[in-house]
Order: structure tokens, then sequence, then C-alpha cells
């Protein structure tokens, strides 16, 4: 994909599922990666061997990954980690932020911290390593990307993930409102909208076959996505395939937010 060798990339929540997918296809296309995790650099360990292995596989010379440890929900380990990173590689090209949680509870049983713990994470999370990444581009008064991974709960309301659903409602905004102030800049923030997809944290519903038919029935294209779908989707938005593309969120999902409840007429007559 163009433009995208030898860029320096920052992937948080970057040690399992979509995270891990994409750091993986960032290196396969040539780019370094900087991968976040939370508590140890064990956890981390999986997703390194990824990248290398597809560094050996594409015989890519120069390309590099680093660990940043990083809560994304604390700004002062924010501020640390974008800047471990930067150093590290050489410099920041593209955040992908991606780290993100879901507490469920029926709304009147929520906690107040649950949601503030959710929205700490999904939204002040991405606002603050957003924040870090486009001082660096201003900085090095060059262009960067921004890339939000929200949700199709963006638009479709998720009953009992009230905190989930509000922070990807709010991510929507911090896409776009970004893209609109930085767009001058040559500094491009975009949205990724995933549907159902198959991750490690899925597998309670992807490997129960009446649970997965509860999921895959409501999609359009009747299955789950992957997480390397998700992947090439990221990789396309930070390359100058899209160079022209600010401040939209790209579902991915299969149709999902086609509403397929309406695949058949309804009429009243």
């Amino acid at each position: 994909m163009r433009g995208l060798r030898g860029k320096n990339v920052l992937i948080t929540g970057g040690t399992s599922g979509i995270g891990q997918a994409i750091a993986v296809r960032f290196a396969e296309y040539g780019a370094n990666v900087a991968i976040n995790y939370v508590r140890s650099a064990d956890e981390a360990a999986d997703t390194e061997e990824q990248v290398h292995t597809c560094v050996r596989k594409v015989k890519e010379t120069g390309v590099r990954d680093v660990l940043v440890r990083g809560d994304v929900s604390k700004e002062d380990e924010v501020v640390a980690m974008v800047e471990d990173a930067t150093a590290q590689l050489g410099g920041l090209d593209v955040l992908v932020n991606n780290a993100g949680i879901q507490i469920s509870r029926p709304s009147h049983e929520l906690a107040v911290d649950d949601f503030d713990k959710v929205l700490a994470v999904n939204l002040r999370g991405a606002f603050l390593c957003a924040r870090e990444a486009i001082r660096r581009f201003l900085d090095a008064q060059k262009p960067g990307v921004v890339i939000n991974m929200s949700s199709v709960h963006q638009r479709i309301p998720k009953p009992q993930y009230l905190g989930y659903s509000v922070s990807k409602g709010g991510m929507a905004n911090l896409t776009t409102t970004l893209a609109l102030e930085y767009a001058g800049r040559n500094i491009r923030v975009n949205g990724i909208g995933p549907g159902a997809t198959i991750t490690p944290i899925n597998r309670g519903w992807v490997d129960d076959p009446m649970k997965a038919e509860q999921v895959t029935s409501h999609i359009p294209m009747p299955r789950a996505g992957t997480a390397d779908e998700m992947a090439g989707v990221t990789c396309f938005l930070a390359s100058d395939d899209a160079a022209y593309v600010t401040g939209q969120t790209l579902y991915v999902d299969g149709g999902l937010t086609l509403y397929a409840d309406f695949r058949e007429p309804w009429s009243s007559e």
C-alpha cells in the first residue's frame, strides 16, 4: 500500500485482537511499529513475535518494532508513552487509537465508577493520545495521521453497555472535530467502526453455534469480520491512497449499520 514503507506507527492496545492484527499488517507493509501495552511486557510478547515473523517474511531491512508501556487513561503515562515511542522509532507519523474496554451492566445498576472507567480509557484516552501525537506532528512540521478505532455502536445503541456506547458516540465527534481543526495543517483524522469481529475476547459467542447464529443473523453479510480485515482498512486510511480522506468513520461491519431487520419490505397493506 502506497506511502506506508518506513512510516512510524504507534498502536495503543496493540497486544491482542484487532490491535495486534494492525501492528502485524503495518509491519508487512514495511512500517515501523510501536506496540503499546498496559501491565507488563510479557503480554506484548506474542504480538512482537508475530511482527518479527512478518518482517522476516517480507525481508524488510530497517523495519523496527518496539514495546511501549502506558495506561491511556492517565495523562502522565500517555505523555511518557508517546515520547518513548517517538524517541525509539525516530519520529511519529501515524497514531492508531485502538485501546478500549467495555463493562456490561443494566444501566440502572451501573456504578458511576464503572461508567467513568470506560470513558476514561475509550474517550479521554483517545483524546490524550491524539493530543500528544498532534503536538509532535506540528513540532516536526510534517503530515500526520490519527485513526480512532470506534464501533458500530457510535450509531447503534447497545443496551447494558451504556458507557461503551457513550464513549464511541463521543469518539465520533472527537474524530470530526480534530479532522476539521487540523485539516489545514495536513493532519488527517479518521475513524473505523468495526461490527462483530472474531477476536479472543469474543470467543464466548464465536465458539457457541447458537450464540454465533444470534450475532450473524443481524448481519446482511451473514458472518462476523476478522481482525485482519479491520487491520487492512486501518492501513488504507493511513496510506497515501486515502490522502484526501479526513473526518470520516468507515464502518467495517458486513452491512450491520444498514439495519438488517429491514431486508424484507414492511407494508401495512
